[in-house]
Parts: C-alpha cells; sequence; structure tokens
C-alpha cells in the first residue's frame, strides 16, 4: 500500500471513529431538549369509592444496564459472572478468545506479526515512541492479570497480585484501583487510540494498516461511545454496579462488557496469546473493599492495597 494510500486510510478511519461519537452526542443533546410532560391533577376520591390497585413500579435495571452493557449485540461477550470461587481470575483460553474474536468481527490473520509487536511495545519502528510504548505494554500486563501472569508492584512489602477478574489494579504506589483510574496506564492509553495518536501513526508507518483497518471495522468502533460515557458519568473510583434481584454487587470498569470488548479488540489486534490471557469471569469486588474505594470516589478512586490485600485470597 502507498503512503497516500495509507494516508487516505487514516482519514477515513478517523471520519468513521469520530462520526459515531458525533451521533452519541447529538442523541443526547436531542434527548435533554424533550420536556417534561406536566403532572396530572390530583383527584380527590370520596370516602365510597373503590380505590384501583396501585400500578406495579418497573423493576430496576437488572445486569449492569446502559451505557456499561454497550452494544446489544454484543453484550453477552463481556467475562461471565462467576459462579464458584474456583472462576475467579481464570483466563480466557487461546480457543476461547479465537471464538470471540470472529465473533466480533476480528480475524487472526490480520493482527500484528510477532515482530511489529515487539517493536510497538518497545518503541522501536518508525516513529517509535519509548514512552507511549511503555503505557501500551502496561496497559496489557495490568488488562490480562488473570491467573499464571500475575503483576509484581514496585511497592516494598506486596506480594505478586492477581485481580482482573474483580476489575482492579495495584499501582506503582501501592494504590488499589480500577484500571479505568484517570492516573492508571488503560486510562492514559485512551489518547493513543484517537486518530493520529500513536498506535493509530505507528501502524500506518510500519505496515500495519491492514491490522488497523481490521480493529476500527470490528465491534472495538461502535463500542467506544458506550465506553466513553461509562467513564464520563462514573466518579473517580471508576467503579461499576450490577444488579441481580434485590442484591447489587460493584466491579472496576474494566470488565463491563462496553469496555472489555475493546480493550480485547485492541489486545488480539496486538497479540492474540495476551489476549487469551483476559479473565474469562467477573467476580464481585468485596463489600468492605468496594466501600471503601466508593469513599474516596471524589477525590483519588484509590486505597492502600495493603489495608485490603486480604480480601483477595486467589492464587497468582
Amino acid at each position: 500500500m502507498s503512503f497516500l494510500n495509507l494516508q487516505s486510510t487514516r482519514r477515513i478511519k478517523a471520519g468513521r471513529m469520530l462520526g459515531v461519537v458525533a451521533v452519541l452526542v447529538a442523541a443526547a443533546t436531542i434527548s435533554a431538549c424533550v420536556p417534561t410532560p406536566p403532572s396530572p391533577p390530583t383527584t380527590t376520591v370520596p370516602p365510597t369509592t373503590t380505590v384501583p390497585p396501585t400500578t406495579t413500579v418497573p423493576p430496576a435495571v437488572q445486569g449492569f444496564g446502559q451505557p456499561f452493557d454497550g452494544v446489544a449485540e454484543y453484550a453477552q461477550y463481556g467475562p461471565s459472572q462467576i459462579t464458584r470461587s474456583a472462576q475467579i481470575n481464570q483466563p480466557l483460553g487461546q480457543k476461547a478468545a479465537d471464538k470471540l474474536a470472529k465473533k466480533i468481527g476480528l480475524n487472526k490473520k490480520d493482527v500484528l506479526t510477532k515482530t511489529q509487536f515487539a517493536q510497538l511495545v518497545s518503541g522501536r519502528g518508525i516513529n517509535g515512541n519509548a514512552q507511549d510504548a511503555a503505557i501500551i505494554d502496561s496497559s496489557v500486563r495490568i488488562l490480562t492479570n488473570t491467573t499464571g501472569n500475575p503483576l509484581y508492584p514496585e511497592a516494598s512489602g506486596i506480594a505478586p497480585i492477581v485481580l482482573a477478574s474483580y476489575g482492579l489494579t495495584v499501582n506503582t504506589d501501592g494504590m488499589l484501583e480500577s484500571p479505568a483510574n484517570a492516573t492508571a496506564p488503560p486510562r492514559e492509553i485512551n489518547q493513543l487510540l484517537l486518530p493520529g495518536g500513536y498506535i493509530n501513526t505507528w501502524c500506518l508507518d510500519n505496515g500495519a494498516a491492514k491490522s488497523l483497518e481490521m480493529l476500527y471495522e470490528s465491534a472495538y468502533t461502535p463500542e467506544i461511545p458506550f465506553a466513553t460515557e461509562s467513564q464520563q458519568i462514573t466518579d473517580f473510583a471508576q467503579l461499576a454496579t450490577f444488579q441481580q434481584a434485590e442484591r447489587t454487587s460493584k466491579v472496576g470498569m474494566s470488565v463491563i462488557p462496553s469496555l472489555f470488548v475493546i480493550n480485547f479488540s485492541l489486545i488480539y489486534m496486538l497479540n492474540p496469546k495476551l489476549a487469551a490471557k483476559m479473565p474469562a469471569y467477573w467476580a464481585p469486588i468485596p463489600t468492605p473493599v468496594a466501600q471503601a474505594l466508593a469513599a474516596t470516589g471524589t477525590t483519588t478512586g484509590q486505597v492502600p492495597y495493603s489495608e485490603y490485600a486480604s480480601y483477595f485470597n486467589a492464587p497468582a
């Protein structure tokens, strides 16, 4: 593909992505302009009149609800809720990852080559950037932090951790947080994914335009508005609520369907073997931990991991 065609690809793809976001904004503006109908006047019921039964109140939203579920067609492809403790932090596995990839529009033959991936995450190649590459590498490690793929925080006194099923991670300062926290690499990577950002530009400059096209034409693109809104309407703690009958559970944003599909799509494009290490199941954050994180929702969205590590007992 010529350089001119690569530039055309960039413009076309950028237009598609920005168009999706523009539609979302326009829809939100329209809905915000619809006036609320006035309440009907209250009617006094005569003593001898039988009062009709009270109208049934619609049940609360079950599951994560919108915008967290994302595109209805793809909501089923997020991690499943655990049914037993042994499932916590279990990875998808390659067979399941390849199957999921096909369902959301990804083709294994169009992913980055081993050489391209190694260069991208090390800041090499044409117009490579070590700082941006480090963000990508850290993001992938955090989002694939399942059993057999532990993280080793730099903070002293912290043992290897595995927290992917909870949608949580521990930063280099030993603070427990959602991977969607404003200071976490998976959140910082958003800027690198924009048209003209490091990943987009690197792929076009290093013979990976086909991989980029596959990504943009997959479920990745239509999920962007949902994931963006999910992060925007959530406080610093970046936790999502799952409603099941009268019970509610909290999880980090990385395991909600919309964000999971986006992250899976990107990581599969980079390296299918790493996408296979993403969590197959999500687990509710232990209540005391969820409450502690929620209490910091207006400040940092972080708590010291050392104070809550005992609530997470899954093997590394």
